[in-house]
């Protein structure tokens, strides 16, 4: 039987938040039957008035049984944790556009998690990653955490765990969306990059200390990733890839979506090429491009050109002119002028523009010669 005065003074303190820890410990995240509960009348009282003989009362009896939310208090307190719930001035505000937000959210780490998720780029990708994949995540990272972006992502190996290190390596603000609790590092493989980013980032978890990090967890978990910040950007993605459910998630809340492009013969980016390709991802390279995309208008990034050589900003006279002249042998004025179909007077204005600028040559005999390091624009 679920009473309300035994549940309140053997389980879970009196309040709004600590029944939201209650109920993040009864349900898995994105529970539609609790979520609609509580939306209705409100955390505390959906867990103190849930009938016992309903569905959603015989589905959470097992864990009544064992629900102790002062407990879960105290780990927090051990763990430095922190717990926030919606409204608090803490709360990352883009989570409020999920139709199943959080219950409630158990941070680590010194930042301030709204203000980080400000200015914000979500990076996510393949586990099983290329070095080329690894290497674009941690430059794009670092080159967003030098533009005063946090990056997210979900410390997971490959994409996550570089662009982690990337964003750090920077000494820039960087955020983890775990699927387990802010006590279960996972994978184990990255305690320490856990530990580096507990002590200069966040790591944020929506289940409670002690949860195992569960496949159905990972998928909820991604949609958090998704919507915290003003865009998510996919570094490399198989056609199957998780990331590209993070990718969506962004997309169905209006939030930004681009993509790395990879070599055409790897499996592991022919997700990114096919969304790029159906015009739901804008083809990133660096940083400076995902800044453009995700940040604030006039945040553009630098337009990219080849070298620049001398006969860039010629005249179309001018370069057929150019086109005409031989490199290894001299010609005249007049040889030049049949060859490319001109007027002599034009061909020898054109020939003097170009000589000033060091792009010919004319000899004692007034003869004109291309200069051997200007390329033929023909």
């Amino acid at each position: 039987m679920i009473g309300g005065a035994a549940l309140q003074s053997e389980q879970v303190p009196a309040g709004e938040r600590a029944a939201r820890m209650a109920w993040a410990r009864l349900v898995e995240p994105k529970d539609a039957e609790a979520v609609s509960l509580i939306s209705r009348v409100g955390a505390e009282e959906a867990l103190f008035s849930l009938d016992p003989g309903s569905k959603l009362g015989r589905r959470l009896a097992p864990r009544l049984e064992v629900l102790d939310v002062r407990r879960d208090l105290h780990v927090a307190a051990k763990l430095g944790a922190r717990v926030l719930v919606p409204g608090d001035d803490e709360w990352p505000t883009g989570l409020d556009d999920l139709a199943t937000r959080p219950f409630c959210l158990w941070v680590r780490g010194p930042l301030h998690l709204r203000e980080a998720c400000e200015r914000s780029a979500s990076v996510v990708g393949a586990r099983a990653a290329t070095h080329y994949g690894t290497r674009q995540s941690s430059e794009i990272a670092a080159g967003l955490a030098e533009r005063r972006f946090t990056v997210v992502s979900g410390a997971a190996y490959g994409i996550d765990g570089a662009a982690h290190r990337g964003a750090l390596a920077a000494e820039g603000a960087t955020v983890v969306f775990t699927a387990g609790g802010v006590d279960r590092p996972y994978p184990r493989g990255h305690d320490d990059l856990f530990a580096r980013i507990v002590a200069a980032g966040l790591v944020v978890s929506e289940v409670p200390p002690g949860c195992a990090p569960t496949s159905w967890r990972f998928l909820s978990r991604n949609r958090l990733i998704a919507t915290v910040s003003q865009g998510t950007v996919v570094v490399e993605a198989g056609l199957r890839s998780g990331s590209l459910n993070t990718a969506k998630t962004a997309l169905d809340h209006h939030r930004l979506v681009g993509a790395v492009p990879g070599s055409v013969e790897s499996a592991v980016s022919a997700g990114c090429h096919q969304w790029i390709r159906e015009g739901r991802a804008t083809l990133v390279t660096d940083a400076a491009e995902v800044a453009e995309l995700v940040g604030p208008m006039g945040e553009l990034a630098p337009t990219k050109r080849g070298q620049q050589r001398p006969d860039d900003d010629l005249e179309p006279r001018q370069r057929l002119v150019l086109a005409a002249l031989p490199v290894r042998r001299a010609v005249t004025t007049a040889d030049v002028a049949k060859a490319c179909a001109q007027v002599p007077a034009d061909v020898l204005g054109a020939l003097a523009v170009m000589q000033v600028r060091g792009l010919v040559t004319r000899d004692e005999e007034g003869r004109w010669r291309k200069v051997t390091a200007a390329r033929s624009t023909g």
